[in-house]
């Protein structure tokens, strides 16, 4: 709970009361800002807001967390203000969409209080770009076309969902098979999901995307399914083989703080041999796109 940025959020429906006006305020997505604040409230193991006829209020928990937010938004602030010293190690985290970092940024603030960490949320199509032109040191990406001169660290697959209105025969069922779309008009994700989703509502056609996404831009009007046999996506965490910058070190602290290494243990000799670049250990990869040409007989299973 020491992401400054995600704290900054809680703070301004705090005090705003409402979600869509703190969106507003903040220049993000009403969808981003409430899947952030359900991230925290995981975190926290309770709900921190409350929304009723009289508007969006803090809950007890909300409560207690309330002067913690303002001390690591303050500290954050003063960091900013502070004139850059060279002395001072830094590192700087980017990520897709749909991937949560607050577990891994609390526990480097635990481990690391005298070292800066920075999240920035990189949009898909920039992944690559943010990281060499030294936007961002590390970034968790998703399905990277181009790896050259990038270290990739495969963590984990998102399973595929399809995303239909609510009252669309899919939502009928747990989960669904790629057959089972036959004759519909799927529509391709794009770089915006957030317009793909409102043409889905609009009735445009369906869409399948990592369960991540589909999460983060959670819709009242839609609804999701897993789709059995679509393709799943890789996340990873890459960065840069070859720069200037003497934070090895640092980088590799938090590779270890993802991976699940605890604060006591060493880096094992395959750990550093998983980091090595891309072209000896490429990891998973999904070639080519879209649906599957295999359509196995749908097993389908009826929504309880």
């Amino acid at each position: 709970m020491n992401d400054a940025t995600v704290l900054r959020w809680f703070l301004a429906v705090a005090e705003i009361g409402a979600f869509g006006r703190a969106a507003r305020a903040l220049s993000i997505s009403r969808q981003r800002l409430s899947a952030a604040i359900r991230d925290l409230e995981a975190d926290v193991g309770e709900r921190v807001f409350v929304t009723d006829d009289a508007g969006t209020r803090l809950t007890p928990a909300g409560e207690s967390l309330l002067a913690h937010a303002r001390a690591v938004v303050a500290d954050e602030d003063r960091r900013r203000a502070e004139p850059a010293r060279e002395s001072r190690r830094a590192l700087r985290i980017g990520f897709v969409p749909g991937v949560t970092v607050t577990k891994w940024t609390r526990i480097w603030a635990e481990r690391f209080p005298d070292t800066d960490l920075t999240t920035e949320v990189i949009e898909q199509p920039d992944q690559l770009a943010a990281l060499r032109d030294g936007r961002v040191d590390m970034c968790f990406v998703r399905e990277p076309a181009g790896r050259e001169g990038l270290h990739v660290v495969p963590l984990y697959a998102e399973v595929a969902v399809v995303v239909v209105p609510k009252d669309h025969p899919v939502a009928a069922y747990d989960e669904i098979a790629l057959a089972d779309l036959d004759g519909e008009s799927l529509q391709d994700a794009g770089d915006d999901v957030a317009v793909t989703l409102e043409m889905v509502a609009a009735g445009v056609g369906p869409v399948v995307i990592p369960h991540s996404l589909a999460r983060l831009h959670g819709r009242r009007d839609l609804v999701f399914r897993p789709v059995t046999d679509a393709p799943s996506t890789q996340v990873f965490l890459a960065w840069p083989v070859d720069d200037d910058q003497d934070d090895t070190d640092l980088r590799q602290e938090f590779l270890g703080i993802v991976r699940g290494r605890s604060a006591h243990s060493s880096r094992a000799a395959a750990e550093r041999t998983a980091t090595s670049p891309t072209h000896s250990a490429r990891g998973p990869h999904r070639a080519g796109g879209g649906r599957t040409t295999a359509r196995p007989t749908p097993r389908r299973k009826r929504a309880r």
